[in-house]
């Protein structure tokens, strides 16, 4: 898996899946608010398959990486 979230993404990632799931477990939302998991763990590991399908990535570029 190579990474593909980055920066900003990834934090607000984090952040929303755990609202989601705080949301979820305190009854202010649905058991769809489960689903923040998916959304937290594509922000801790970087990568999201979504962005894969679709040619998506806000990492930044390193030295010596070529633009696509």
């Amino acid at each position: 898996m190579k990474k593909n979230v980055g920066g900003v993404d990834r934090v607000l990632r984090i952040v929303a899946g755990l609202i989601l799931m705080a949301l979820a477990a305190t009854g202010q939302i649905g058991t769809w608010g489960w689903l923040g998991a998916i959304v937290l763990a594509t922000g801790v590991f970087s990568f999201c398959g979504a962005y894969t399908l679709l040619g998506f990535n806000t990492c930044p570029m390193k030295p010596g990486d070529k633009a696509s």
